[in-house]
Parts: C-alpha cells; sequence; structure tokens
C-alpha cells in the first residue's frame, strides 16, 4: 500500500500568529520609514547650510532607504497573504526575493563607499570648509540609525523575520555611512581631513560582507537548501516515536521565508487497511506540527515496506488490480460466489491476494480450488500467494 498524505497549506488559514507578525513587520517597517523621513529632511536642510556637501549625499542615501522601506512594508503583507490557486504553498517567497535584493542594495551601498573613499583620497585638497552645525547633526543622525537598527533587528528576531533582519543591517549601514559623515566632518575641523576616505574604505568592506551574507542566505533558500542535520534528526525522532510507524527515509525539507516545508517515506506494517494508515500519517503529521512550530506543513507518503532501493531500481511488471481480479475469477470459474473482497498486498516485488468468500465452499470444490491455485502459483511467478478466506455468518 503507498499512500500519499498531504495536508495543503491553503487549507489552513493564516493562524492569530501569523497575523500578529505580518503586523509586527509592518509596525517596525513604518518606524523606520518615519524616522528616514525626518532624517533625510533635517540632512538636506543642515547639509546645505552648513556647507555640507556629505550630509546632502547622506541625505540622498537616506531617502534611498526610503523605498527599500516601502519594499520590506510590501512584502510583509504580501508574504502573510493566505495561499490560493497561483500560490499554493502561500506568499512566504516574497520575504525571501526582498531580502535577496536588499542584500543585493547593501553590496552595492559597500562598494560606493569604495569608489567614494578611492576618490576622496585622490582629491582631498577640494573638501570645503564646514560649519559645527553639521558635525551635530552627523552625530543625531549617526545616533537614530544606531536606534533603529537595534530596534529593528530585536524585532526580527522576535518575529522570527529574516527580511527584518536584513532591512535592521541596512539601517547599519545607514549608521556606518553617518559615521563616515561624522569623521570625515570632525576630521576636516581638526584639520586631519584624511580621515573620511580610511573610515569609508573599511566600512565599504564591512558592508559588502555583510550584503553577501544576507544574499547568499535568501539565495539557499530559494535554491531549497535544506535543514541542518541537527534539525533534521529532531524531525526524524518525532516522526519515529509516532505509534505505528515503523521506519523512515527519505525526508527532505526546504525553507519559505520563516516556515519550513517537509516530506517524507514513512514505513508502517504491511497489511495494514488504507484507512488505518491513513490514520498513521495524520497522527504524523499532527506530532510534528506540535513539535515543530517551524514546520508549516508536512506530506507523509505511506510505504508497507522499506522502498529506498526502488527509487532506482525500476519494479517488475507486476499486475494491476484489474488484472489480479480476472485471475481470481479465472480460480473461482462460473460455479463458484462472486468474492465478497479481494485484498492485493504488493511486497518484495511481488503479489500477495486475500479473497474473502461469502460463504463455506463444499469439501469437493475447496480441494479443486486449491489445486487450481496451486497450478496458478507455478505460472505466475510474480505472485507470492493467493489465499482464500471464507466469511463466518454472524
Amino acid at each position: 500500500m503507498n499512500h500519499s498524505h498531504l495536508h495543503p497549506p491553503h487549507a489552513h488559514p493564516p493562524d492569530g500568529g501569523e497575523v500578529r507578525r505580518s503586523r509586527g513587520i509592518q509596525r517596525t517597517t513604518l518606524v523606520a520609514i518615519v524616522t528616514n523621513a525626518v532624517l533625510s529632511v533635517a540632512q538636506v536642510a543642515i547639509g546645505l547650510f552648513a556647507n555640507a556637501f556629505s550630509l546632502v549625499a547622506d541625505a540622498a542615501h537616506t531617502l534611498s532607504d526610503l523605498v527599500t522601506d516601502l519594499m520590506v512594508l510590501f512584502a510583509g503583507r504580501r508574504g502573510a497573504d493566505p495561499a490560493d490557486t497561483n500560490h499554493p504553498y502561500g506568499h512566504g517567497r516574497i520575504e525571501t526575493a526582498t531580502t535577496m535584493l536588499l542584500g543585493a542594495v547593501l553590496v552595492a551601498v559597500g562598494v560606493g563607499f569604495l569608489w567614494s573613499s578611492g576618490l576622496r583620497l585622490q582629491d582631498m585638497e577640494a573638501l570645503p570648509d564646514l560649519h559645527p552645525a553639521a558635525l551635530a547633526m552627523a552625530l543625531l543622525t549617526l545616533a537614530a540609525k544606531e536606534g533603529l537598527f537595534r530596534y529593528t533587528l530585536a524585532a526580527a528576531r522576535r518575529l522570527n523575520a529574516p527580511l527584518l533582519e536584513a532591512n535592521a543591517w541596512h539601517a547599519r549601514s545607514d549608521a556606518a555611512s553617518s559615521l563616515v559623515v561624522a569623521i570625515g566632518i570632525g576630521g576636516s575641523l581638526a584639520g586631519y581631513p584624511f580621515l573620511e576616505p580610511l573610515a569609508a574604505a573599511l566600512v565599504g568592506f564591512l558592508i559588502v560582507s555583510m550584503g553577501l551574507r544576507l544574499a547568499w542566505k535568501a539565495i539557499r533558500e530559494l535554491i531549497d537548501t535544506g535543514l541542518s542535520e541537527e534539525e533534521l534528526a529532531r524531525i526524524r525522532e518525532t516522526i519515529e516515536q509516532t505509534p505505528g510507524v515503523i521506519g523512515l527515509h527519505d525526508m527532505r525539507t526546504r525553507r519559505m521565508a520563516d516556515r519550513v516545508l517537509c516530506d517524507a517515506h514513512v514505513q508502517v506494517a504491511p497489511r495494514l487497511t488504507v484507512s488505518e494508515g491513513h490514520r498513521v500519517s495524520d497522527d504524523v503529521y499532527l506530532r510534528v506540527r506540535a513539535a515543530h512550530p517551524e514546520i508549516q506543513d508536512i506530506l507523509v507518503h505511506i510505504d508497507p515496506e522499506d522502498d529506498g532501493g526502488l527509487q532506482t531500481v525500476p519494479p517488475g511488471p507486476l499486475p494491476g488490480r484489474q488484472e489480479a481480479l480476472a485471475m481470481v475469477g479465472t480460480l473461482l470459474g462460473g460455479d463458484l460466489p462472486e468474492p465478497g473482497r479481494v485484498q492485493l498486498h504488493y511486497l518484495g516485488n511481488r503479489i500477495d491476494v486475500e479473497v474473502l468468500l461469502p460463504a463455506p465452499l463444499p469439501p469437493g470444490q475447496a480441494e479443486a480450488l486449491r489445486l487450481r491455485t496451486r497450478e496458478c502459483l507455478r505460472e505466475h511467478a510474480f505472485y507470492r500467494s493467493i489465499r482464500f478466506f471464507e466469511q463466518i455468518a454472524p
């Protein structure tokens, strides 16, 4: 008996935890949007007043963050949408794709710092005189961006949202750029203008490294990289401890944002009925979901035997049910009653047939049936056994 059991995600509407998570992502992102909008306006005003073009450039960088914040807000809302016909596994990959895009933005920002630092090292004499108000604004921006980073990172870890974590590190890159601006302005005011391009180069390397790490993490998810061996071992233990499960093989996992999709081949007793095998698969599903809440859905494939080797060695041309029923009908002939039930067990690349007769057979007919069955088994090697059972009247 091979039975695939699937609980599709669209059968389960988003629970309260998913709704709270989505709202938490949106609330955190709105805080970032308001903060970046206020800072960008203040940077432009003070930068123009203090002749600090680095502040104006940093304001342009902050304005670009508003675009990414809006992307995060959109992904946070769409990622929580329930499954539909076109997206039967939900919309969690929207978060993944946006995380990868934000990682690419971090790489671009880091490369921009490296390029800018190189240009400044070549033309340090062109830096204009600055007003001390520029340094105050740079330090205020640095404090605000660092605070936003810590707030967003804490929310990302609380909500288990890689998307927010990517945005948090984006805020840290903004804080790093503000630090570069503060060091550059402070160095210029103190007579050491070379400090800005050197700091920009160091921060550029750090931002590129962080962007690559986040982008690679998202790419691993998009190419369906499985869980670690430690996590797999915990899931295997939960499945193997389920009553009725006697074996487990070919378990696979993949991530979708903060959730995990899993499928596994579960071995049960070879002669269970379909309904009892289905009950075992239900138990596996419920136990795994209860013990591992990060698993969004699990596909349980019920096997009557360890068919791991059959994945590479194709089974022989075993007859189907209609052919087996025709064989049983031939054995019974026209003078014996139709069978009440016929059960087929495909085990070890052969077939066991169990036939339930509606009434006991006379001794002579029973002996003739036994002889015909023995001859049939000699002629057809793919039948391991054909057994007839007589129903006992209540």
